[in-house]
């Protein structure tokens, strides 16, 4: 009977040592920003390998909002300054429109212009909220201060 408890034991051990090796390595690869598309002051980020965690997609945030203002414009705050930001996971790529509820994007001149919609991060800025993040925790509010409030 010990016997079988030892083997049963082993082969647990081996599987979450598989399982956190995997984990780990995901979180590792660098975030892939496939492509952006603008409406206004909304932009739509494609995204492959975002982080998985709600501080990790924050942390995510505020290590590279230089880069992507400097690399693709964003976020390009409308004349009262409000801008919303949504990432997507890529996914399969782009698909037609088909019989799906997809998100298309129609600066793009083809039929195979929208995306499965699996939103994964969604940053707004208004003058009355300040900049807050939804998440699949929740809503967080960062202040002036550098701190970061659950809202909801």
């Amino acid at each position: 009977m010990k016997y079988k408890n030892k083997k049963a034991l082993s082969l647990l051990v081996v599987v979450g040592c598989v399982l956190a090796g995997y984990l780990l390595w995901q979180s590792l690869r660098p975030v892939e920003i496939v492509a952006v598309h603008y409406d206004g002051n909304y932009s739509d980020v494609l995204v492959k390998n975002f982080p998985f965690t709600s501080r990790g997609k924050i942390n995510w945030w505020l290590e590279n909002k230089e880069m992507l203002k400097a690399k693709y414009d964003i976020p390009g705050p409308a004349s009262y300054g409000g801008y919303t930001i949504i990432f997507w996971l890529f996914g399969e790529g782009y698909k037609e429109e088909g019989k799906y509820d997809r998100l298309c994007f129609y600066d793009m001149k083809t039929k195979v212009n929208c995306i499965e919609k699996d939103s994964v991060f969604r940053i707004n800025y208004s003058k009355n909220r300040g900049l807050t993040f939804t998440v699949d925790d929740g809503i967080y509010r960062l202040e002036e201060n550098g701190n970061l409030i659950k809202i909801y």
